[in-house]
């Protein structure tokens, strides 16, 4: 199933460009990176100077950047879980 804005959150994120917009954290706002690495509440992503960074789904929003360019904002709230369970259960339309 290929990724699209609708289905996004139940997906795979792992490898997907990332921008985040909103952050508490203020040294995370404007961080740009791929996807690496997920937990229950956390993204790890790899910035171009190949550095690894950590970010709190929680507090932050993030610009997902899907592989055929279509840019998608979605809130960390609504991604927090463990990957396997996330795709599994079902979401509100947001």
């Amino acid at each position: 199933m290929p990724i699209t804005p609708h289905n996004l959150v139940r997906h795979e994120l792992i490898g997907l460009k990332v921008k985040i917009n909103k952050s508490t954290d203020s040294t995370q706002k404007g961080l740009v990176g791929t996807v690496i690495d997920e937990t229950y509440n956390t993204l790890k992503i790899e910035t171009k100077d190949g550095k690894e960074r950590t970010a709190i789904k929680e507090n932050s929003v993030f610009l997902f950047i899907l592989p055929n360019k279509t840019k998608i904002q979605i809130d960390g709230k609504l991604l927090v879980s463990r990957p396997e369970d996330r795709i599994k259960k079902k979401l509100p339309k947001w």
